[in-house]
C-alpha cells in the first residue's frame, strides 16, 4: 500500500535528509508534498522523482497525508501534531516537543518498536541518545547496567547548517592569520571544543547532556538506570563520536559483546587495533549504522565494566533515519 507523506521544515538539514532517505529506503510513497515556513514557500526542492514545490506549514491540510515528518523545532510542532493526529494523520516528530511527554512513545526500531502501540504521534530521539542507545540496549538485555558514564564528542552539524557554515568560515579565517569569531557557538568553534551544549540546568548538567538521561529510561523502560553524561562540541562537520563507560550487574568480556554487537541490527564492529580502525567520524559520515570499537575491559570496575566508541551520523540515526525506520513500523498499521 502506498501512503500520502508530507515533511515539514523540508528546507532544513534533517528536512531534506528526509527526502533522500526515504527514497533510497523505497518508502511506498503516493504523494510526497514538501512543507517549510512561509519565507520558503514557492521554493523548489530537488527529489529523484522531480521537482517539488515547498507549501506552507502553517495552512498545511492534514487530512491528505498519512504520515507526516516534523523537522521543524520550536512551538511549532505542540500547536500542530494534535491537528494532524485529529484529521487521522500519524506524526513522527523529531523535536524535543513529545520526547519526556508519557502518553507519547519514543521509538527506536531496533529496541522498543512496539511501544509505538495505537499512538498516532510517535517521537524521535535526540541525536546522542540514539547513537549510544543501540549498543547501549544489547549490554542492558544481556548483562544489565549499574551504571553509564558518556562523554561525547558532537560534530558542528548538531547545531545545523548554521553551524557547519560557521566552522567553515571561522577555520578559513584563523588559517589566513585572523581571529575566530562566533555566532552560533558560545565559543569559536574552529580549532577549539566547547564543553557546552544546549542550556544549563539547575544540577549544572546542560540540558543536552540531560536527554541522553532522559531518554534512555524512556526507551529501555527503566528509570532507575544511573547515567551521567558530558556533552562537547568539536570542530568536525559531521557524525558524533561518545565514549562509553559502564559498570554491568553481570560480569561482560569484551571478545563476548564484541560478538554479539556483529550480530546487532544498526551496528557494525569497527575494532581491529593492529590495524588502526576504530570508529570516526570521517568513516561513519553518511553512514546509517553506528560504528562500534575500542572495545575493553574496564580498568575501574573490572570483569563488571566494559568501555567502548561508538561514532554515528547525526543527521541519520540521529535524526532522519530514525525517523523514517519509524515510518516503516507505522506502515503495517494501514
Amino acid at each position: 500500500m502506498k501512503v500520502n507523506v508530507g515533511i515539514f521544515g523540508a528546507t532544513g538539514m534533517v528536512g531534506r535528509e528526509l527526502i533522500k532517505v526515504l527514497f533510497e529506503r523505497k518508502f511506498p510513497i503516493e504523494k510526497l508534498r514538501l512543507y517549510a515556513s512561509e519565507r520558503s514557500v514557492g521554493k523548489m526542492l530537488e527529489t529523484p522523482t522531480g521537482k517539488i514545490t515547498v507549501e506552507n506549514a502553517n495552512t498545511a491540510d492534514f487530512s491528505e497525508l498519512d504520515i507526516a515528518f516534523f523537522a521543524i523545532g520550536g512551538g511549532w510542532p505542540e500547536t500542530n501534531a494534535s491537528k494532524a493526529v485529529e484529521a487521522g494523520c500519524f506524526v513522527i516528530d523529531n523535536s524535543s516537543t513529545f520526547r519526556y511527554d508519557d502518553r507519547v512513545p519514543l521509538v527506536i526500531s531496533e529496541i522498543n518498536p512496539n511501544a509505538i502501540g495505537d499512538s498516532k504521534l510517535i517521537a524521535n530521539p535526540n541525536c546522542s541518545t540514539a547513537i549510544a542507545a543501540i549498543p547501549l540496549w544489547q549490554i542492558y538485555k544481556n548483562f544489565g547496567l549499574k551504571k553509564v558514564i558518556i562523554s561525547t564528542y558532537q560534530a558542528t552539524s548538531g547545531a545545523g547548517n548554521g553551524g557547519m557554515q560557521e566552522l567553515q568560515e571561522e577555520t578559513r579565517k584563523v588559517l589566513d592569520g585572523e581571529a575566530a569569531g562566533c555566532k552560533i557557538f558560545a565559543h569559536p568553534v574552529a580549532f577549539n571544543v566547547i564543553p557546552h551544549i544546549d542550556a544549563f540546568q539547575e544540577n549544572l548538567y546542560t540540558r543536552e547532556e540531560m536527554k541522553v538521561v532522559w531518554e534512555t529510561r524512556k526507551i529501555f523502560g527503566d528509570q532507575n538506570i544511573p547515567i551521567s553524561c558530558t556533552c562537547v562540541r568539536i570542530p568536525t562537520m559531521r557524525a558524533h563520536s561518545e565514549s562509553i563507560v559502564v559498570e554491568t550487574e553481570k560480569e561482560i568480556k569484551p571478545e563476548e559483546i564484541r560478538k554479539i554487537f556483529e550480530k546487532t541490527d544498526g551496528i557494525v564492529v569497527k575494532d581491529d587495533i593492529e590495524n588502526n580502525i576504530y570508529p570516526m567520524p570521517l568513516t561513519s559520515s553518511t553512514k546509517y549504522d553506528v560504528e562500534v570499537g575500542r572495545i575493553r575491559q574496564n580498568l575501574i570496575f573490572g570483569e563488571h565494566g566494559l568501555e567502548f566508541f561508538v561514532c554515528g551520523d547525526q543527521i541519520l540515526k540521529g535524526a532522519a533515519l530514525n525517523a523514517v525506520q519509524i515510518g516503516e513500523l507505522v506502515l503495517k498499521k494501514f
